[in-house]
């Protein structure tokens, strides 16, 4: 299995999230009922801290796939490899969940194939079970395990999209760009940086919020905030930090970036 495919898997330690609402309320009342749960939100508003800070939180160990359209079936499940010249059957992460009573957590699934997704159902419904055709085995979810997925709606088409199908399986919880004081803590806390720097950087990213797409796929995120935040620290200048870890991520389009660093001219002070 290659980088992209290779599950990451840990017992997380104390990682930081600010709830806006009745988020953890729900994921832990879905969790104590056994059901599978669909995270939906726009990129870096917080879906993986969120589910870091709840496997932390009801103490289970996280296994996190970033989905991908190469993702098979059997990258998930498992399959047979040449171990020591004995062919010998490997299990893969969404299995090791199963058996271990984890969260198994797909980063956006919608970027899975459709054919892999389906292996999901016997497991994010009633009957909570994994079936294993190269082995002829179905596994029943130890206790504890727990299927969480997430997606990006405005990715959304035809081609990439979750089939209804899967949805109606599980509860769904929305998230957004929190509000600019929760945003404003979340920033001092992931990088250490003043009130003021995190002001200034939420009211920038607020401004690039209300455009009217302007040539961007997507706004300016916390993700990226944090990550502007995070160079100041290390010596670069507000404005310099946002070009960086703002402006250049979010286009490639020089009109575009050349507007985004005429917005960081005016929110930002050196």
């Amino acid at each position: 299995m290659n980088a992209p495919q290779k599950a990451q898997e840990a017992m997380m330690t104390t990682p930081y999230y600010e709830a806006v609402g009745k988020e953890k309320l729900v994921f832990k009342a879905a969790y104590n009922q056994g059901l599978s749960i669909l995270l939906k939100g726009p990129t870096g508003c917080g879906k993986t801290r969120f589910v870091e800070a709840m496997a932390h939180e009801l103490n289970r160990p996280l296994i996190t796939v970033s989905c991908h359209d190469d993702l098979t079936t059997a990258d998930l499940v498992g399959r047979f490899l040449l171990k020591g010249g004995e062919t010998q059957w490997v299990d893969g992460p969404l299995t090791r969940a199963v058996r271990e009573g984890a969260i198994c957590y797909l980063d956006e699934v919608v970027e899975a194939r459709k054919d892999t997704t389906v292996v999901l159902h016997p497991l994010s419904d009633h009957r909570r079970q994994l079936p294993i055709e190269r082995l002829g085995i179905t596994l029943d979810a130890a206790p504890g395990f727990c299927l969480v997925v997430s997606y990006n709606p405005g990715y959304q088409s035809i081609l990439k999209d979750l089939k209804d199908s899967t949805r109606q399986r599980m509860v769904a919880i929305e998230f957004d760009y929190p509000a600019p004081e929760t945003e404003q803590t979340i920033l001092i806390q992931e990088s250490g940086v003043t009130a003021d720097t995190a002001e200034q950087l939420i009211t920038l990213a607020q401004a690039i919020r209300r455009l009217e797409t302007g040539g961007l796929r997507e706004v300016a995120s916390t993700r990226v905030l944090i990550a502007a935040a995070r160079l100041t620290t290390e010596g670069l200048s507000l404005r310099e930090a946002a070009r960086y870890a703002i402006a250049a991520p979010l286009s490639d389009d020089p009109q575009v970036t050349a507007g985004l660093n005429k917005m960081i001219e005016a929110y930002l002070t050196e």
